[in-house]
């Protein structure tokens, strides 16, 4: 590290679990953010500010009006404008020496195994849960580790997957659920600040990995409701009925995801 970085981490090469060496992995990992939207805001603000040396993020969108009570990525002057290219213009303030690769297409079939494959680890921040088991299937193939979150009204979980090591989405969910059935922040709102809080656990968790240290939520899932200020953890295990099963299963996914959260 020359003279400007380490001043900037300073605070984490005093951590003794992080230190020069740990500082050094986090500059030289990559994490893919698919979703630029109110998990993948804070998660790649707070990815940057770590020095994470490459950041994958994966929009399809237009920066809206109703986005910005909850996604911290994006200001008003960026109405309109792609939210991969606001995402990227906002990794840059915070710290231009991460490398920022802008996917401005879904997260889908004809190219979730060539993304997922370039990153050590992925963040979920969509809110389509064909996707989010999409996600699940190519990241269980490819040995990827990942975060999976969900958010809505005033509640949100998330858990870690560490493929090989843990139980996946599918152990814990088994499949999507029908199409209608569970309601979106579209139809029944979201508190803006609940997806901060989500995806900042998502972006530690991505930390946490790369470094190998203390314990990951994987095995677990973590619950918060915001109007109680209650977190729970939830322990669950592989089942041996799964239906993740590398290949076959990736076609089990959409074309990819109808709004980001």
């Amino acid at each position: 590290m020359n003279d400007q970085q380490h001043e900037r981490y300073l605070r984490h090469l005093v951590l003794k679990e992080v230190g020069p060496k740990g500082q050094e992995k986090l500059l030289q990992s990559s994490i893919l953010i698919i979703g630029a939207g109110g998990l993948g805001s804070p998660a790649a603000l707070y990815l940057a500010a770590a020095g994470i040396g490459r950041l994958g993020i994966v929009d399809k969108d237009k920066v809206e009006l109703t986005n910005l009570q909850r996604q911290i990525l994006h200001g008003t002057s960026r109405v309109g404008r792609r939210k991969t290219e606001s995402a990227k213009e906002s990794i840059g303030e915070i710290n231009p020496e991460v490398k920022v690769e802008v996917i401005d297409s879904m997260f889908g079939n004809d190219n979730a195994l060539d993304l997922v494959s370039g990153y050590d680890f992925v963040i979920d921040g969509t809110d389509n849960f064909d996707t989010k088991f999409l996600i699940n299937d190519v990241c269980v193939q490819q040995k990827k580790p990942f975060a999976h979150a969900g958010v809505v009204k005033f509640k949100g979980q998330t858990i870690t997957v560490v493929p090989g090591r843990s139980a996946c989405l599918r152990c814990v969910f088994d499949s999507p659920p029908p199409t209608g059935v569970v309601p979106d922040c579209c139809q029944v709102g979201i508190l803006g600040v609940l997806p901060g809080v989500i995806g900042c656990i998502q972006a530690t968790e991505g930390i946490k990995c790369i470094l190998g240290i203390g314990e990951l939520l994987t095995d677990s899932l973590l619950t918060y409701d915001a109007l109680s200020m209650e977190f729970r953890k939830i322990g669950f295990s592989k089942n041996p009925d799964c239906k993740c099963s590398g290949a076959k299963s990736i076609t089990s996914g959409s074309a990819g995801p109808r709004r980001l959260l």
